[in-house]
Formats: structure tokens, sequence, C-alpha cells
């Protein structure tokens, strides 16, 4: 893409989707734009070079526009900062060796078939085309890793290790989930089942291949540290939050922020059972059969009743909810890794959003009164609302803003911030309900501190009192991963199993982690700001139209548009 100064910013927005939806099918399928859902993303070095090539062009192009107004100023912005990042990752070495057991080219393969259609002769035969194109592509991504750990571009051995045993669950090794790839096929009706079974296997063999490369010959050529260093994190903090901030001070902030916390959660627990500690408040709900809920299919079930119900409550009184909006699915993820996330809706919203869940193996009881806040975090008000509001913002955004911009610090950060606005609102009256929201908020502070610490190895304070009993927590030492884990079980009470997923998740993703909590930080400031300067004028549901009709966007470029509302 040659650099054209008389393209309008929306007009090379829009030819960077098609042009790189072609280059990254995957991509393609996960943005909704139809089209390449019968092939894969060619993931070997050459398919890299070519998609780096057209971020490099599309940038200059950007570059030397000229926008026609405000909003495409504010178009301009976004799109440099998300994609100059690109580039400083590519020349940093991150990209293309990134494997991590939440994000790498292999999750992306195996991911993508969740979003296909799978009913009709049209949509079977995307998935026997992609099913086909499986163990090429699995290749592709063996020789880039390989051509990476030549240059010294690795992962720290233990993420290795993890996603190939994230791959032996995948393919049946392991577990009880089955084999992945067996299980699709299995749901499709076709009269060629034999043929689409064949294929499975091919790419179950590719999968189990593949993980064996991991534990065989990158495991032992990654780094030992699971720290990556200040340089390192400093670029991928950046990335995630989309601004750049002072990390000793948001790790300072950090703890604060989860003192904060641990007060008003020993409220909510004296409202529970007077007299009782957190833990003890938790027991008694534990123990109380009537918040429980038995059943895997049966918890999907409650998610979505009160998904359908929020959107209900909340539409066209606190938020404007454009009507395709309104339809959102919960459903059970084909996998057992752990882990809660959030699709978004097809271009045309005939495949809706969805709330995903991971069950990891053996879990079977669910504690409703734990998960209230995350179905508002996942739905509505929190990511549904948020990307299915930009996707369907056609005359104010272009195609790139609403397919394919996502800055984890705005879309996390709008996401706990929903969760605290529906306290406010009153949707968290029951204690254990809020005392749920209050111990997902005390697992996001936490993990501020785990992951700026761990990774900078930074000193636990001398005087800090956030250990058992509110004894000091391992003062003056340095944080380890074993520290990590002791310190997220201290401060999240979930099953132990998910923790563990947490504290891996962290180390093998630096600084993705805590943007969820300063995001959040950043939207309240920003909030704070706007409700000062409009003073008795301020409407909330005004400012939250406003703010979502930007897009999604770094958080710098946030403030900057929020400061002119």
């Amino acid at each position: 893409m040659a650099p054209v100064t008389t393209r309008t910013i929306d007009a090379l927005c829009d030819q960077f989707v098609e042009d790189y939806a072609a280059l990254d099918p995957i991509a393609a399928t996960g943005m909704g734009v139809a089209g390449h859902d019968d092939r894969l993303t060619d993931l070997s070095p050459a398919g890299y070079d070519a998609r780096i090539a057209l971020v490099r062009a599309a940038v200059e192009a950007v570059e030397a526009a000229t926008p026609v107004d405000d909003r495409e100023a504010a178009a301009r912005d976004s799109f440099l900062e998300r994609n100059r990042l690109e580039l400083e990752l590519e020349e940093a070495g991150l990209s293309r060796s990134r494997m991590s057991v939440l994000w790498s080219g292999l999750h992306e393969v195996r991911e993508v078939f969740d979003l296909m259609p799978t009913d009709g002769p049209e949509a079977v035969a995307d998935i026997r085309a992609r099913l086909a194109a499986v163990p090429a592509a699995v290749e592709g991504l063996r020789v880039t890793l390989s051509d990476e750990a030549r240059k010294g571009n690795v992962a720290a051995s233990r993420q290795y290790a993890e996603v190939a045993e994230q791959v032996r669950r995948w393919t049946g090794e392991v577990g009880d989930g089955g084999d992945f790839f067996a299980g699709l096929v299995d749901r499709l009706v076709s009269d060629d089942k034999d043929e689409l079974r064949s294929l499975a296997r091919a790419a179950s063999r590719a999968f189990a291949g593949f993980g064996l490369f991991l534990s065989d010959e990158l495991e032992p050529q990654g780094r030992e540290r699971q720290a990556v260093g200040r340089e390192h994190y400093q670029l991928a903090s950046r990335y995630f939050l989309g601004a750049e901030v002072d990390l000793d001070e948001a790790y300072a902030w950090g703890w604060a922020e989860l003192q904060r916390i641990n007060d008003l959660m020993s409220e909510t627990a004296e409202a529970i059972l007077p007299g009782a500690g957190v833990d003890e408040a938790v027991a008694h709900l534990e123990a109380d059969e009537s918040r429980v809920i038995r059943g895997r299919e049966a918890f999907r079930d409650w998610m979505q009743q009160l998904a359908d119900r929020t959107i209900a409550d909340l539409a066209d009184v606190h938020f404007d909810i454009p009507e395709p909006v309104r339809r959102i699915e919960c459903l059970l993820a084909p996998t057992n890794d752990g882990g809660i996330y959030y699709t978004g809706p097809s271009e045309d919203f005939t495949r809706p959003g969805r709330m995903w869940w991971s069950v990891p193996d053996g879990i079977e009881d669910f504690h409703p009164w734990r998960e209230v806040t995350t179905v508002f975090h996942e739905g509505v008000p929190g990511h549904h609302l948020q990307v299915g509001q930009t996707a369907y913002r056609k005359e104010s955004l272009n195609r790139w803003q609403r397919l394919m911009c996502w800055t984890s610090g705005h879309g996390e950060g709008w996401a706990l911030y929903a969760e605290r606005l529906m306290d406010d609102l009153g949707h968290l009256a029951d204690p254990a309900d809020k005392l749920g929201m209050l111990d997902g908020q005390s697992m996001r502070a936490a993990r501020v501190i785990v992951d700026i610490g761990m990774h900078l190895e930074l000193e636990i304070p001398a005087d800090n009192t956030l250990g058992a009993g509110g004894a000091a927590f391992h003062p003056g030492e340095t944080w380890t991963p074993e520290l990590g884990l002791e310190f997220m079980r201290l401060h999240c009470r979930m099953d132990d199993e998910v923790i563990q997923f947490e504290v891996k998740r962290y180390l093998g993703l630096p600084g993705q982690a805590p943007s969820y909590k300063l995001g959040e930080r950043i939207w309240l400031d920003a909030r704070a700001d706007v409700q000062r300067r409009h003073g008795e004028s301020f409407d909330l549901k005004a400012f939250h139209r406003a703010a979502l009709d930007l897009g999604s966007l770094g958080l710098d470029p946030l403030r900057a548009a929020l400061a002119r509302l």
C-alpha cells in the first residue's frame, strides 16, 4: 500500500481491513469479515513478512494523509498509535516468538473454529477446507518459531511446557475434554463424515507433533527466568494500555488499591454474616445449597438468563443499546483450559457477541454469587455493549475502528468500570453478589502488584499488611513466581486450578493483566474530569454514549478525546 495523500483517513483504514483480512483469514473470521472462512493464516516467516509489510505501508500512508475533520483526526491518532506499536513489537522480536498459555499462533488456529458456523453445506465446506489447512499452518508456525529461536527470540521455558500440556488436553491425550478436532466433526451434519474424520485426525496429529516440538526443541532453548525485565515490560505495558505509565507508581498504587478493596470486603462480609470475617462469610455462602448451581449446562443457562435480563433492564434507561446488540449468546467453550472470555459479533451481526466459559476439568458446582459481576463484565454493560456498539456505529467509525482496533486497557478497563457502575446502579444489592464483585476486584488489584513485581523482580514493601491475618507478606523479599502464586491465593477466592492458570498467564503475557485495573483507573479519572468541567449539567448516560462512540483506542488518545467533551 503506497502512500496516497488524496485518500481520506477513513478510506485508507477501510482498505487496510480488506488487505489485512486477505493476509490473515483467522483475523478476518474474528472480526466477522466474510469471505475468508475457508483458509488459515500463513504462519511461516513469509506470511509474517507480508503482514508486517502491509502494516508498515499503511502507517506511511496514514501519516501522509490529512484528516478532513476532528473525527478523522481521532481515527488517525488511534490508527498510528496502535500500528506503530505493532512495528515496535516486531522490531523488538516479540511478535513472531509469542508463545503463552493465553496467546499464540497455535491458540489462534484452534480458537478460530469456535467462531465458525456449523450448520449447512457451505459452513461444513469451510470447516473441511480449514481442517485440511491445519497441518501446513502448524508447520509454518514451527518454522517461524525455530527461526526466531536461532535469533535468540524465545519465551520462557515454562511457557513452552505449559502450552505443550494444553496441546495434550486439546488432542485428548490427557484430561476430560477429548480430542477437540474429533469433537468438532462429530457435531457436524454431513454426508462425507469419513473424509472429515480423516482431516480431523490429521489436524490432531499436527497439533500433537507441535506439542512435542515445544517440549523437545523449544523448551530447552527457552529462558530459564520467567521475568522479562523492565525494557520488555515497558513496551508490553504500552501495547496493552495504549498509554505510558510509571511502573513503579503503578506498583505502589496496586498495594493501596488492594488495601482499599480488602476494607470494603470486610464491611460486606459483616452484612452477610454479622461478626464474620471475609473467609467465614465465603464459607457461609458456599455452604448455602440455595446458592449453588450444579452442572455446566445449568450454569450456562443461568448466565444466559442474567445476561438477557440485564440488557432488558438497562436498555433505553441507562444506556443506548442498538437493537442488534440486544442479543448475546452464553456458551461453554469446547476446551477445559480455564478462563472466561468474550468474542464480538460478525460485521453483519448474523453471528452474535458471545460469552464463553472454559471450565477446568473436574468443576461441576458453581456459585452464582461469585459470577453475577462476571456476566456484567463480559456482557452488558461490559464487553458486549462496548464491542457491539462500536461494531454498529458505521456512520461515525471507519471499518478499522469498528472491527479491528482493540486496546486491552480500554476494553478491559471499561469492563471493570462497568462492574463498579452496576453496583452504583443498584444491581448488586445482595451483599453476596457485591462480595463476588469485590473478590474479582481484589484479584485484579493483586495482579497489578504480582505482574509488575514478578517481571521487574521488585522488592516487596517491608511495611505491607496484606499477608495472612493482616501480617506482612514476605517483607523485603524479591518477587518470584512462587510468591506470586502464594499472594494470588491469599487475595482471590477461586478454584485453585483457575488461580494457577492466572499466574501462568501473567508470566507468559507481561503487562496484559494489569491493564484491567490500570485501565479502569484511567476511565474513572477521565469521567471525574468531565464531571468537574460540566458541573451540575453532567449527564452520565450522555457521557457513556459519547465515550463508547469513540470506539476502542489507546488510553492516552481516549483521555485526549474525552478532554474535548
